[in-house]
């Protein structure tokens, strides 16, 4: 509401202005030019007045910029009778503050378009019959119709035979995807095939379109330190102008250089450039299924030298699939795959979710479990059917049980351990494997072009595993065996060397995403934790979203950056000019006028990046051995 008043004022500001100045050449061409200087004073002070009001709202708020200099430009004109530069300079700075609010509003078209599709009511299966609910009402375990082109409102998991859901608005995927009974179905995407039921699975508040709906109101509240920077070069800029204003009137005697010097200088497009620059990045990383929470992190993004990975559900698929099932005591292998799925039901780690849909798939009926409690990094205590439960890696639960581990050394590297305890004695040992994601290595190898000199993995995962696994990557470091806490002492050191990104999703990489400088969840389905510690959420598990979401930050801010830098070193030119008599005020006015609409439409380009798909990997010879030191292979 705020916002729309703002920009009605300045509507009205720019019309009182652009009215009162064609009026007054009217008069002026008439030969009525005492009447011409009034209409144009009269279209001059509203924007004087507004000016001066926002002037002072900044000063209360420790901010001081160029608007100053506009301010003082309109005013000297006035005093010195150039009413016709006043009432130009007047159209103009409205004119200037009215395009740069479109542009705005122009970059963040795509997040805008996110935020639209939030449905308001939804339709709900109750007593033989379809109910229309408000949002508010939707309750996990609720059946819902979603009809032909609804937005599905929550989470859920598909309850028919089969739904197409056109996710681009999303993830940028252009092709409707194509769920099967049981699937899990994204809230914001629209149902682009028949009606289909869902089964709600968390409310409307907590489920995944909401969370992308706050991301992105942070994300349009947010300001850059690019932006702030040059809230403090403008004071600097400031100086400079009113020196050279003064400098001129001092030397020629003629006060109206001052004006023409002060008039050039107004606005500057070092206050316009870098924020719809920098918006623009926003949207088009948007448009790519990359959600980036702010534009100081789109900034960031753009200075990353250092990449941490996690392994499970980063790097690999984050699925594994049951290798085979070893069972000590006796116990059958199908029990125990049984029990370790029902207590892994309160676990959203990806190996926790492939084991419970293992079970699933091989018909099992999973008992809820109770007083259940999560070890981040380490594994899941619980009861299952009056039995205690224990599942997690080998040596969590042998020292819960009171055993030493285990020589697994026959097990094939590059799998997945999980350890199962049943009352208390080891009931047996679930072998699963991971495959390395899709593209991953041409992912990394194009990161490596885009100027991230450093790629490390830090896993919790065996080092044997994570080194078969990253076979042939050129991996700069491997930390192997690390704790959720130890990965944050890892992304604080590598913090020492220049900015850091942490990519994970599991709710043991939240603590390590937030110490980064810029922390990556992957998939906007992950553990809650990660997303909301992250500051940037990728909204499709394809890694390579991640190279187009550097790409992008360090195009937006190399546009923002040419922006400035021609924008000031034209208008320097054009005060020098101005100061020396080459240029009359009017003339200074319409020339700066045209540097600032130059500026603007160079930085909307921001809305064009378009990412480099990766390249076909270059295996680098000296992989897969390429570590820094034997100790970081081995953790």
């Amino acid at each position: 509401m705020e916002t729309t008043r703002t920009d009605r004022l300045k509507t009205v500001v720019l019309l009182l202005a652009a009215v009162g100045l064609a009026l007054g050449l009217v008069f002026y061409f008439t030969a009525r030019a005492d009447i011409a200087d009034l209409v144009w004073t009269a279209g001059v002070v509203p924007a004087l007045i507004v000016l001066v009001v926002e002037i002072l709202r900044g000063l209360r708020a420790g901010e001081a910029g160029l608007d100053i200099v506009a301010a003082l430009s309109m005013s000297a004109a006035l005093v010195f009778g150039e009413t016709l530069a006043a009432a130009v300079i007047a159209v103009m700075y409205s004119g200037g503050t009215f395009l740069e609010a479109f542009a705005e509003g122009r970059a963040r078209r795509e997040m805008y378009d996110l935020l639209s599709r939030v449905p308001r009511t939804a339709a709900r299966h109750r007593d033989g019959g379809i109910e229309e609910v408000p949002l508010d009402a939707i309750m996990p375990g609720d059946r819902l119709l979603i009809r032909q082109g609804d937005v599905v409102p929550v989470d859920g998991t598909v309850a028919s035979e089969t739904a197409f859901l056109d996710t681009s608005a999303l993830t940028g995927e252009s092709l409707p995807v194509r769920l099967a009974y049981g699937d899990d179905a994204m809230s914001g995407s629209t149902n682009a095939g028949e009606a289909f039921d869902l089964t709600a699975t968390h409310e409307a508040k907590d489920s995944t379109y909401a969370g992308i709906v706050r991301l992105v109101e942070e994300a349009q509240a947010s300001r850059a330190p690019m932006s702030r920077l040059a809230d403090r070069w403008s004071l600097g800029f400031l100086a400079v102008t009113v020196g050279i204003a003064f400098a001129a009137w001092w030397v020629s005697g003629d006060p109206v250089r001052a004006v023409a010097v002060l008039v050039v200088a107004t606005p500057c497009p070092l206050i316009l450039a870098v924020p719809v620059a920098l918006v623009a990045g926003l949207s088009r990383a948007a448009s790519f299924g990359v959600l980036i929470k702010g534009a100081g992190t789109l900034e960031t993004m753009a200075r990353i030298r250092t990449l941490i990975l996690d392994k499970t559900g980063t790097l690999t698929e984050g699925r594994p699939q049951i290798v085979s099932i070893d069972s000590h005591e006796g116990m059958a292998e199908n029990d125990i795959l049984r029990l370790a799925a029902s207590l892994d039901q309160a676990s959203k780690h990806p190996v926790a979710q492939a084991v419970v849909a293992a079970a699933k798939e091989r018909g099992f009926s999973l008992p809820v479990p109770s007083d259940v409690a999560e070890i981040a990094g380490e594994g899941v205590v619980g009861h299952v059917e009056d039995r205690n439960v224990i599942v997690g890696g080998d040596a969590f639960v042998a020292s819960r049980v009171g055993q030493r581990p285990g020589d697994h050394s026959a097990i094939a590297a590059g799998s997945v351990l999980v350890a199962v305890a049943v009352d208390g004695r080891m009931a047996g040992h679930l072998v699963m494997s991971d495959p390395l994601r899709e593209g991953a290595g041409a992912m990394l190898d194009g990161l490596r072009r885009e100027g991230v000199a450093r790629i490390l993995l830090a896993t919790g995962d065996r080092a044997e595993v994570a080194e078969r696994v990253t076979e042939g990557l050129g991996i700069d470091g491997l930390r192997a065996g690390l704790t959720p806490d130890q990965k944050v002492l890892l992304v604080l050191t590598e913090c020492k060397r220049g900015p850091v990104m942490m990519v994970g999703d599991g709710v043991n990489d939240a603590p390590a995403l937030a110490a980064a400088d810029v922390g990556v969840a992957m998939g906007a389905r992950g553990a809650a934790a990660a997303a909301e510690a992250a500051d940037v959420v990728l909204l499709v598990d394809h890694l390579d979203r991640l190279g187009s979401g550097i790409q992008i930050a360090r195009g937006a801010r190399r546009i923002a950056v040419q922006s400035v830098v021609a924008g000031i070193s034209l208008s320097v030119l054009g005060m020098i000019a101005a100061a020396f008599g080459y240029l009359t005020p009017v003339q200074g006015a319409l020339l700066q006028e045209a540097i600032d609409v130059a500026v603007i439409l160079n930085a909307l380009r921001a809305l064009s990046i378009a990412p480099r798909p990766p390249a076909p990997l270059r295996r680098r010879e000296d992989a897969p051995g390429h570590f820094d030191s034997a100790q970081e292979a081995k953790a």
